[in-house]
């Protein structure tokens, strides 16, 4: 049928228009509601940076100077450049709502599935990119740490550079950072996620430590760390893609037996009230304050008690981050993917394959 043989809304009976016109409406508020989840999630945590990295006052701070919503006005009051610094992160939510709305109301006739997809390949290169990040720095900062406690580094490096090297502020930027970066980069070419690789490498980290403290009755504190560091990625981090393969666990007592509709009903009903409040409870009650536990040990490199162990203590708390970012885009693609089955919208003719390593 050809785009002018199809009947519009005018040509058909009141009912089914009005029926029509409501699916419609009800597609646009879930494609809203979870563009809006996943900019607001994507703002939040480039805010937190930008409120205790760069030291800039947050919306917060901004609104309780505007004494809006209530707020009381704080003790000391905001400097004129701090209260355009708190305006412009708290024009960055407005912006972000308006642009999804935007984005929704010009593509009136977008699937939800298309959306959906287009989240899940957000969430799967989230992970691709922490997967080569967790890679590269945890065989930077192995090398790093055996040449310290083999007294080698000044073989290769000035002493100025060696002992920056021994501290965690200087390693976590002129080397972890660089290396994250690189994995963003190498995530942006490459479409294996690579977990299969992972597991294999924790296997390899804790045989080697068998065999040299057993064989070689040689053991250092990087060596447990390193084992530490990867299963913890491989741990946290392979959530989100299990979830697009249907790979997790279930208790198929009572869900098994459901219809579709009401396998589509139960995910959307647990979605919203147990996925998306769980990693926003993980975020707020980790980063809402400098003090809190997510943001004080990034902000502060911490790493171990063990001066030659990996510095990468404050990166595991970061896994969090990731965790909870991954799920959200993957829960809000999941939300999509049940409410089409709800409104029985045909699948995908060509959608893109999970891979399965």
């Amino acid at each position: 049928m050809n785009e002018s043989e199809k009947p519009s809304l005018d040509d058909l009976p009141v009912s089914m228009g009005t029926s029509l016109q409501k699916n419609a409406w009800c597609d646009k508020f879930f494609r809203f509601f979870a563009g809006s989840m996943v900019s607001v999630t994507l703002l939040f945590l480039f805010n937190v940076y930008l409120t205790y990295g760069l030291k800039w006052p947050s919306m917060l701070a901004y609104l309780s100077q505007m004494q809006w919503f209530g707020l009381e006005a704080p003790r000391v009051a905001l400097s004129a450049e701090a209260m355009q610094l708190g305006w412009w992160q708290t024009l960055s939510y407005v912006a972000a709502f308006m642009l999804v709305a935007s984005f929704v109301a010009l593509t009136p006739a977008r699937s939800l599935r298309i959306d959906a997809q287009l989240l899940s390949s957000f969430a799967r290169y989230i992970i691709r990119a922490a997967f080569w990040a967790v890679l590269l720095v945890g065989f930077a900062d192995m090398i790093i740490s055996f040449l310290r406690v083999e007294d080698m580094l000044h073989y290769f490096i000035d002493k100025d550079t060696i002992d920056s090297l021994g501290r965690p502020k200087e390693r976590g930027a002129n080397i972890h950072y660089p290396l994250i970066g690189l994995g963003l980069i190498i995530a942006a070419f490459t479409r294996s996620l690579g977990f299969t690789w992972l597991a294999l490498l924790v296997v390899f980290a804790e045989l080697q430590i068998v065999i040299f403290r057993f064989i070689f009755s040689y053991e250092q504190a990087f060596m447990g760390d390193l084992v530490r560091f990867w299963y913890a990625a491989l741990f946290l981090f392979a959530s989100s893609h299990t979830l697009v393969s249907d790979g997790h666990v279930r208790v198929d007592v009572i869900y098994a037996g459901f219809s579709k509709r009401m396998k589509a009903w139960s995910n959307t009903i647990g979605l919203i009230l147990l996925g998306f409040p769980l990693c926003w409870i993980i975020l707020t009650m980790g980063m809402w304050g400098k003090g809190h536990s997510i943001n004080s040990p990034i902000f502060s490199f911490e790493i171990s008690q063990s001066g030659y162990g990996l510095y990468v203590k404050y990166l595991m708390v970061g896994y969090l981050v990731i965790f909870s970012l991954s799920m959200i885009v993957q829960f809000s693609s999941y939300l999509l993917s049940n409410i089409a089955d709800l409104r029985d919208e045909p699948e995908l003719e060509n959608p893109v394959p999970v891979p399965v390593h």
